[in-house]
């Protein structure tokens, strides 16, 4: 049966019946938060990243929270087939003892593998993804303020319950608990997106700060402990990317720089390749939702596309070929209590090699594109 499907923007979908789908095409691709679900798009990034997206040469915005902030920064390595490969082996086999009397490792014995492993992977790489030629590199921690602005035993319990109910009545309330914080390669220039839906700072990526960073980005609430006072930004306590933006549920349609929005217009049908150029956001994502953040996954009537995603074209596993799938569902974190280590480590690598159809499926696809096989996003 059919592993991938497509689902498109009213943007999006005029522009590919218009004009197809090209790497050209694409200026932004966005990659969710998610934890091991996140493995089931290595072979998608393999593709993109190491044989589609090449044959183009524009400018291509990166944005991602939590694993798929790690699968953004793979992507800027001067290999990134084998580096996509590094990261799938290093997370599917990495393995934490919990102390006796405990189902879970303790959240410092996480942080601190965690670290290591992020060093690991990207130690003397730094210099190199920072200064890609194509690629502008854009990673989001969550900024805790007031009650959350340091963690501690209490106040940050304390601080989450406030910002889940705040959020309940508006998810633009929740930014007095905590605010999103993009960090950008110094090369990136404005972001691809427009910020006025959300408390939002913009900083500095850089050498002096990459590695507290990406490990921020990560830092789920009560499972890793939160990176304080990251250099280049204000002070505080940052955690996982994902608390404010789950799957990156940006206005895309509005970016904060007049320029990186030039292809919106002509995504409804201008003849003109060149002109073209970055008009659409690609997001290989492990399903059809969008939804905005962590706090959300509860709150069914949030995960609806808005105009915001116009020009995005998601590539997602069909539902019924995941429920053939190991287990009958994606890899995730309840995998850890679920299974032993050798039996985590078989589900999710089968999982993983079963997910090259998704991939093979998009290459098929891009020959003759058939809308008949678009849905609505």
């Amino acid at each position: 049966m059919q592993a991938l499907r497509l689902y498109a923007g009213p943007a999006a979908r005029r522009h590919i019946e218009r004009h197809g789908l090209q790497p050209a095409h694409i200026g932004t691709i966005p990659a969710a938060a998610g934890g091991p679900k996140g493995l089931m798009l290595g072979p998608l990034d393999r593709f993109i990243f190491g044989e589609w997206l090449p044959r183009s040469a524009q400018p291509v915005h990166l944005i991602g929270a939590s694993i798929g902030a790690w699968r953004m920064v793979t992507a800027c390595m001067d290999a990134p087939v084998p580096a996509f490969e590094a990261l799938e082996r290093g997370y599917i086999h990495g393995e934490m003892t919990p102390p006796p009397g405990r189902k879970l490792p303790l959240p410092a014995q996480v942080s601190a593998t965690t670290a290591s492993n992020l060093r690991a992977m990207y130690e003397g790489h730094v210099p190199t993804i920072l200064s890609h030629p194509r690629y502008r590199l854009h990673v989001l921690a969550s900024r805790g303020r007031h009650l959350l602005a340091r963690e501690g035993r209490w106040r940050t319990p304390a601080g989450y319950v406030g910002a889940a109910l705040t959020n309940v009545a508006s998810r633009r309330a929740m930014g007095g608990w905590i605010e999103r914080v993009v960090f950008s390669s110094v090369a990136a220039g404005p972001l691809p997106f427009g910020t006025r839906d959300y408390r939002t700072r913009q900083c500095a990526l850089t050498t002096g700060n990459f590695y507290p960073v990406l490990q921020a980005s990560g830092s789920i609430p009560f499972f890793l402990e939160a990176v304080h006072d990251i250099p280049g930004a204000p002070p505080g306590a940052y955690w996982d990317g994902g608390i404010t933006d789950y799957h990156l549920h940006l206005n895309y349609t509005a970016p904060d720089s007049a320029a990186d929005g030039a292809g919106l217009a002509l995504a409804g049908g201008q003849s003109d390749s060149q002109d073209l150029a970055g008009a659409l956001v690609l997001y290989p994502h492990f399903q059809r939702a969008v939804v905005p953040g962590w706090l959300d996954k509860g709150l069914k009537w949030r995960h609806r596309a808005t105009p915001f995603l116009d020009r995005m074209l998601v590539l997602a596993p069909d539902p019924d070929w995941v429920r053939r799938l190991p287990g009958g569902k994606l890899p995730d974190r309840n995998d850890f209590q679920r299974l032993n280590h050798a039996e985590r480590v078989r589900v999710w690598t089968a999982a993983v090699q079963a997910a090259c159809q998704l991939a093979d499926e998009f290459a098929d696809w891009l020959q003759r594109p058939d809308m008949g096989r678009v849905h609505s996003l």
